[in-house]
């Protein structure tokens, strides 16, 4: 008798679930195709100009003639009369005390002043050995004047950046192995998208809602198939997270509007408003909804597809509605944590604003309703709403698709819902194999209860009682 059993197990699946898999992807592909079909044309229609003639943006780092950004070592820091105050003592005025670090420069030469701002001197935060970037003003400085000729602009952070990004992509890698490896080039492929489609096309005046739809669209689809493969799992996945897409874009338009988010109170808001007629910061905003929540919205939407066909190859005689609400038990668990998820990540990012705010003598509603955080309030809103509806209709859809083209001849009467408890919980989901055995066509694979494997016969039922007795 063939066995059904889960993708995790040792064991290669069964030619029948091959056949079943093969129809659920031919099934897919039909509704798919076309989808990214749509998708990859609106993209080559929308593609910008990369025309930046109207845009006029102050560039902070332009220098003038001479003055140049210089690295170099901190080799001490203390306070002492600032550099700048030389030519006012000399006038007989008194020097002003600041932080001065003492930096050998990395392009050579003798140790040099380097005057801190009084912001950044605050924090106590350069010490001896640290990588700095400032300002080198030598050139001009010739003639005397009250400016210092060495002012600190920025640490230099090549090093400890460079360093997470190896950790990083070495930990996913070492535990995820390829499937990490192709997740982190998909990535890199989905930053591409991002910064050669959607943020030119915003400069340049394309319509937010339908690029942010398309972006966003053309990303999932590369970024679920090059990292979980040509499967029906993914196919099921990918439906749902473009329904969860298509929920959170109507919602952002419509919050957009009516909350009236135009971002007025952030400072690089005005530069961008200053900087071009074509661009809108209100359809900045609305894009940035849309993209904000494809993460989390893909990691539900895939785990909820994985859970429904791993109970199914586990139970491929339960009903439509016991692999449902079997899998939706997983879901509820999945919305739980990604709700707070999403406002703790929100809720850091924006932890200055936050502190700012707490300080204001203002009603709690005006705060939370106020230009500052209503932004960070509805992205929340809106990508927790697209999320919570994506995982029931990705339920849906995977339970639809397996039933549809799933497994035949398997009698109801050799693995009865009520059975079927023990496999549906989320705990066996998670697992992928009950111990070292596998339910599937009425059998249950023989082992012991120490090493958390189903004991029984092969031509028995596998029942709860039996399951929860088992020596």
């Amino acid at each position: 008798m063939g066995h059904s059993h889960s993708p995790h197990s040792d064991e290669p699946p069964s030619p029948v679930a091959l056949a079943a898999r093969r129809r659920a992807n031919l099934l897919l592909t039909f509704i798919l195709v076309p989808l990214g079909l749509l998708a990859l044309v609106a993209m080559l229609l929308m593609w910008p100009s990369g025309d930046r003639s109207s845009v006029t943006v102050a560039d902070p780092y332009a220098t003038a003639d001479g003055v140049t950004f210089d690295t170099g070592k901190v080799q001490r820091v203390s306070r002492e009369d600032c550099p700048s105050s030389a030519a006012l003592v000399e006038a007989g005025g008194t020097a002003q005390e600041c932080l001065v670090a003492y930096t050998v420069p990395d392009a050579g030469g003798t140790t040099i002043q380097v005057e801190v701002p009084p912001e950044v001197a605050k924090g106590d935060v350069i010490e001896a050995g640290d990588s700095i970037r400032y300002l080198n003003l030598e050139a001009v400085m010739q003639g005397g004047g009250g400016a210092p000729p060495y002012v600190f602009v920025d640490f230099v952070r090549t090093i400890p950046m460079a360093a997470l990004t190896v950790l990083y992509a070495g930990v996913v890698i070492a535990v995820a192995r390829w499937r990490g490896l192709r997740a982190l080039v998909g990535l890199a492929g989905a930053y591409a998208v991002l910064a050669g489609f959607i943020l030119p096309g915003l400069v340049e005046g394309q319509p937010p809602l339908l690029l942010g739809l398309v972006g966003s669209s053309v990303i999932m689809f590369g970024v679920l198939y090059f990292a979980h493969g040509f499967t029906a799992r993914t196919s099921t996945a990918l439906l749902g997270t473009l329904f969860g897409l298509s929920i959170t874009a109507c919602l952002a338009a419509w919050a957009t509007d009516a909350a009236h988010l135009v971002g007025v109170d952030d400072e690089n808001a005005y530069t961008l408003i200053n900087s071009s007629e074509s661009i809108s910061v209100s359809g900045i905003i609305l894009c940035g909804l849309i993209i904000s929540g494809l993460g989390v919205l893909n990691d539900v939407t895939i785990t909820q597809s994985s859970a429904v066909w791993e109970m199914y190859e586990l139970a491929p005689g339960a009903s439509a509605k016991r692999l449902f609400s079997g899998a939706m038990r997983v879901g509820r668990d999945h919305i739980a944590s990604t709700v707070y998820t999403i406002a703790f990540a929100y809720a850091g990012a924006a932890l200055p604003v936050l502190i700012l705010v707490s300080l204001y003598d203002r009603p709690f509603m005006d705060s939370l309703t106020g230009g500052e955080l209503a932004e960070e309030v509805i992205r929340t809103l809106v990508g927790s709403v697209g999320l919570v509806l994506a995982i029931p209709v990705t339920t849906a859809i995977a339970v639809l698709v397996v039933k549809a083209v799933g497994i035949k001849g398997v009698p109801r009467t050799a693995v009865s819902d009520d059975s079927l408890q023990p496999a549906l919980e989320p705990a066996a989901v998670v697992a992928g194999t009950v111990g070292d055995g596998t339910v599937g066509d009425g059998t249950a694979g023989t082992g012991t209860a120490g090493d958390g494997t189903a004991g029984g016969t092969a031509d028995a039922p596998v029942t709860r009682r039996s399951l929860r007795n088992r020596p």
